[in-house]
């Protein structure tokens, strides 16, 4: 009899169990991340912009969590994607610059979510190496059920691979099309009653622009000024290099910027048809500043794509979350892509991976329980010709390197990208060199960008200088020697990393 009464009350107990399993499992939060390509912090009406209509993101930092000094990994977009992917600064796996490979070891956010049972799929702009079928480093080698992408940018019609088959041409514009696929999957993961994470990286607004008659129509009465002026960009007729003019050029950068808005906005109705909007997570942000080609005309940040000022690494950022965040809000707590990862392990319950990451979890900044950010954000640009040459071992077979969906801009003679990533078998003192740069809560040290064509130490208090027009450094030398040192220390922990120590 008491044999009976136990067995029942274990048979209860693992019932309970279970229930409570399905509805963790079912109370999951889904997510869907966006990011634009090439889009800068102040190219977003709600930051000020003088002549942009994003109405879309307009609502959505409204109505959620935004970020006003939110940052890219790095001043340049393949970099940048490897820190979204992987929490890591990506010179500890050799993503360099555009064109540098993420290597085969990394851990991604698919990977993670896909064995906690999240269906997840990559749609748009990869840029971490090939995504053909046999690259090791495809978004199906990094964890992805399915893909819609491109090896680069991409603009109208854009010519895409499904899930690493040959590429082939889509009309229409890109944002939307990208978008409509993500919904597709959505659906698919609604109806199999799984919860769901998926990446879309947007091709816009990167150069060469072009947009829809009714965008570019919203933009016809911009400034005559701006017809006086040229920016350098590529031909979208030859692919080449070609000066235009600077209004000529807006209104179509600005065409494709509110298409890629309103593509967004579609998403967000389609989630609420589907009663999905209230536990799904939409995060959007930039992956650089913004570039020469834009003009930079409201010039409310210093530099542009490629440094390490403010205007080459800050970028919009903004979540929505009606399920945990009820009311808008804005915070000025620092934080960047690396952090994506973190944030995401944290939300849906998993472990983080057993390596150096860099970003740190943002759900007690969703909560409102984080008032300063524990941990400093780093960057550094890597002198790559110092480090690698023309004997330097390849990571990856080079004919895995070799990338098949063509774009508009040529390189190299050819319409289509060649990807690299070298082993990197001892630290050099020489490789910790380049710009670097460490941001805490209020300094900014920056070193090895050059001013007035010297390479210079600038410390930065941004909370009285955002233009980081006034370098503290000589009047503040022991807060620029700390931090000299912990951004050393960091850069040995980088350089360990790209040795392959993490994978051991």
């Amino acid at each position: 009899m008491k044999h009976w009464i136990v067995c029942r009350i274990l048979t209860i107990v693992v019932l309970l169990s279970t229930s409570a399993g399905l509805l963790y499992a079912d109370e999951r939060p889904n997510f869907v991340l966006l990011m634009g390509d090439d889009h800068g912090w102040d190219e977003v009406a709600y930051n000020g912009h003088p002549h942009l209509k994003t109405p879309v993101l307009d609502e959505m930092s409204r109505r959620g969590l935004r970020f006003d000094r939110f940052y890219s990994g790095h001043p340049s977009c393949s970099p940048t994607r490897g820190s979204f992917m992987t929490g890591r600064h990506p010179n500890r796996y050799g993503t360099f610059s555009p064109n540098w490979s993420i290597r085969p070891e990394e851990i991604s956010i698919a990977h993670i979510l896909g064995k906690a049972g999240y269906a997840c799929a990559h749609y748009g702009k990869w840029h971490l190496g090939p995504v053909k079928r046999e690259s090791p480093t495809s978004p199906g080698a990094m964890g992805f059920d399915e893909w819609l992408s491109h090896d680069n940018f991409f603009e109208m019609n854009p010519t895409l691979s499904r899930n690493g088959a040959a590429p082939q041409m889509i009309k229409g514009e890109g944002s939307q099309i990208i978008i409509d696929e993500a919904m597709r999957f959505i659906q698919k993961a609604k109806l199999q009653k799984q919860p769901f994470c998926v990446v879309v990286w947007f091709g816009s607004p990167h150069e060469p622009y072009s947009g829809l008659p009714e965008d570019l129509a919203l933009y016809d009465d911009l400034p005559t000024a701006y017809a006086e002026r040229t920016v350098q960009l590529t031909s979208n007729e030859t692919g080449q290099r070609v000066k235009r003019s600077l209004r000529a050029v807006l209104r179509e950068r600005y065409a494709e910027i509110t298409a890629m808005d309103r593509a967004i906005g579609s998403l967000r109705n389609f989630l609420r048809k589907q009663d999905l909007s209230e536990n799904t997570l939409v995060w959007y942000c930039g992956d650089n500043g913004t570039p020469a080609s834009a003009g930079r005309t409201a010039m409310t940040i210093r530099a542009q794509k490629g440094s390490l000022y403010e205007g080459g690494v800050r970028v919009p950022g903004v979540i929505e979350w009606p399920a945990r965040l009820r009311q808008g809000r804005v915070t000025g707590i620092n934080a960047v892509t690396s952090d994506i990862l973190p944030t995401l392990c944290d939300l849906a319950g998993q472990p983080l991976p057993n390596r150096p990451l860099d970003g740190i979890s943002l759900a007690p900044v969703i909560n409102g329980t984080m008032q300063t950010r524990p941990r400093p954000i780093f960057f550094w640009s890597f002198n790559t010709g110092k480090a690698f040459n023309q004997e330097s071992k390849p990571y990856i077979d080079p004919q895995l390197q070799e990338g098949t969906t063509p774009l508009v801009k040529m390189m190299a003679g050819k319409h289509t990208r060649t990807f690299r990533n070298f082993h990197y078998p001892v630290i050099s003192q020489q490789d910790f060199g380049g710009s670097r740069t460490m941001l805490a809560n209020r300094y900014k040290l920056v070193m090895g960008e050059k001013s007035a064509g010297k390479s210079v130490v600038e410390l930065f208090d941004l909370t009285k200088d955002p233009t980081e027009s006034h370098n503290l450094a000589a009047s503040r030398p022991a807060i620029v020697q700390a931090m000299q040192k912990q951004l050393r220390d960091w850069q040995q922990s980088v350089l360990r990393s790209l040795t392959g120590e993490d994978y051991e």
